[in-house]
């Protein structure tokens, strides 16, 4: 396994690191956690396609004179729990700590599937089932990057937390195939409920394996190390890197996570809500993050893909696929797609091309193809009982490209950033705030779509619409190229050095020393300051430091 990641990944720290802690159980970890993340995905893949279905449309009474409304609700109060979920969350997994959040998350989501599965003629219980299942897939949403990167080796933190993206496409995919098998073969079409029912049932086989995979796992070091219990912190990561106790890339761990505990404290003192709203909007690098974190949470759905993922169905049938059972199909294939070309990203990019770039150029990328599906449906558009035209294949081809483009960029890298740049007190607030962002903004999204591509609001056949997506997309490129910083092969705690954060904390404790040499004795006072000052170590030393344990 050491030498593949050698191969592959292309960083520092890759080169520096013991071999050792690269071992299974950091691998097992991310994907138990992971499928938090499939969670989210099964339920974009699946419901997309249910909602075309038939037997679906007879049991809810959906017609074309209320099918934008009704499936927009259908689909969207899902987002509306997810976003009060991961605002939860924030609060359960700082006081309780991230394992038992996600525990809780994993059966509340069960909870909810079970309601929406067993629902006939009702539609208020189906909205009440996607409600409280909302509630756990936004909860899981903000926990499972968040426990990722606090357990995963600063060289391959970005592949590991980038694995909740894949189990989001992998949950995705699954979905849509399992929509096109019961639509297929469960007949009549129009009478079987259990063509609909067995895909809302199988979304709580993720969940099911989140709960049992997390059994079997630890809690995060780092929120241990925010409790001060430093003994099962260290326990905790000697278990994960399979080193001992006592080994120094095991201390220079819990040194950095230290530093920088105290390194917060000095700046704002106590550790209430209100203490850590101040540190987190007052201090200029932490105020910066927290921007950024919903900055780019509000891009990652401006792309447009969840429109694609929720709709994918209905707008494969408005570009000239002949049915639904055929669109099921080549929405089955762009779920393969997704999964794919998003196992690539996390082998050969996260780590190695890094997060910035993959952001910049695929904003480009996936502008383009929206802008070739948008000239299509506006210049050449598709008409019912007539062959799709050769520019039609294009454009539909350019779907497939789009997702790709997403899963080499814009997919993955916003969940790693996200949960990587913020200090150690402020990340699972930091987290919440753009889990909570990008629900809010996919709630917006999945409320205006059926209305863009369906009422005529964005021109004839929705064509603006993947003109809308595409100009966001490239307005994209230009907030990476100022706004985000590349953070491949640092540690959590370095993320304070490239924010200002660090130096800021030397500056309060000279500021401190200072004032204190006009009150004490002056031999007494220069002990005390040499002793302060020097439990802030700066990126210089701690390069160094790093360099003796590696030749240890």
């Amino acid at each position: 396994m050491v030498n593949i990641l050698k191969h592959i990944v292309k960083n520092d720290a890759m080169k520096n690191d013991p071999v050792e802690i690269y071992g299974w159980r950091v691998f097992a970890l991310a994907c138990s956690a992971c499928f938090g993340g499939m969670l989210f995905g099964w339920d974009i893949g699946s419901i997309g396609g249910i909602i075309v279905m038939p037997a679906f449309m007879k049991e809810f009474h959906l017609t074309d004179a209320n099918s934008s409304t009704l499936n927009s609700n259908i689909v969207s109060v899902l987002q509306a729990g997810c976003f009060f979920g991961s605002l939860i969350a924030y609060y359960v997994a700082d006081r309780w700590g991230r394992k038992p959040a996600l525990l809780i998350a994993a059966s509340i989501t069960m909870v909810g599937i079970v309601i929406q599965a067993t629902t006939l003629k009702s539609l208020t219980q189906l909205y009440l089932g996607r409600l409280i299942s909302g509630f756990g897939v936004g909860a899981a949403s903000m926990l499972t990057p968040l426990y990722v990167s606090e357990n995963a080796p600063r060289a391959i933190r970005g592949g590991l937390t980038g694995l909740y993206q894949l189990f989001i496409a992998t949950g995705t995919m699954l979905a849509f195939w399992t929509n096109y098998g019961t639509n297929k073969n469960f007949k009549p079409l129009n009478k079987t409920n259990a063509a609909w029912q067995v895909p809302l049932a199988m979304q709580a086989l993720p969940a099911v394996c989140l709960f049992v995979g997390l059994v079997l796992c630890n809690e995060s070091p780092r929120w241990l190390a925010r409790q001060d219990n430093w003994e099962r912190a260290t326990e905790v990561l000697s278990q994960v890197t399979n080193l001992p106790p006592d080994h120094p890339y095991v201390q220079m761990e819990l040194d950095e996570m230290r530093d920088q505990l105290e390194n917060e404290r000095r700046l704002i003192g106590g550790a209430t809500f209100w203490d850590l709203q101040r540190e987190m909007w007052t201090i200029k690098g932490n105020r910066n993050r927290g921007l950024i974190s919903i900055g780019i949470m509000v891009c990652q759905q401006m792309t447009g893909t969840n429109a694609i993922n929720y709709y994918a169905p209905t707008i494969f049938l408005n570009l000239g696929i002949p049915s639904a059972n055929t669109g099921l199909f080549a929405t089955g294939i762009y779920g393969v797609v997704k999964m794919v070309t998003c196992a690539a990203f996390l082998l050969f990019a996260a780590d190695s091309l890094g997060r910035r770039r993959s952001l910049l150029w695929t904003s480009i990328a996936q502008g383009c193809a929206m802008f070739v599906i948008g000239f299509y449906v506006r210049f050449d558009p598709p008409v019912k009982g007539h062959p799709i035209p050769p520019v039609g294949y294009f454009a539909l081809s350019c779907i497939f490209f789009f997702a790709a483009f997403f899963q080499f960029g814009w997919g993955p890298c916003c969940w790693i950033i996200v949960s990587e740049i913020p200090t150690a007190r402020l990340r699972a607030m930091n987290v919440a705030l753009a889990a909570a962002t990008q629900w809010l903004f996919n709630f917006v999204v999945a409320q205006a779509v059926p209305h863009m591509l369906k009422d005529g609001h964005m021109g004839k056949a929705g064509y603006g619409t993947y003109f809308f997506f595409g100009s966001c997309c490239f307005a994209m490129f230009f907030f990476v190229w100022f706004l985000i910083p590349e953070t491949k092969g640092m540690s959590l705690e370095r993320m304070d050095d490239i924010f200002g954060v660090t130096e800021l904390a030397k500056a309060h404790i000279d500021e401190e020393g200072a004032h204190a040499s006009a009150n004490i004795n002056e031999k007494p006072h220069n002990t005390h300051v040499q002793k302060t000052t020097a439990d802030v170590i700066s990126p210089q030393d701690r390069g160094a430091q790093r360099e003796e344990v590696n030749k240890i």
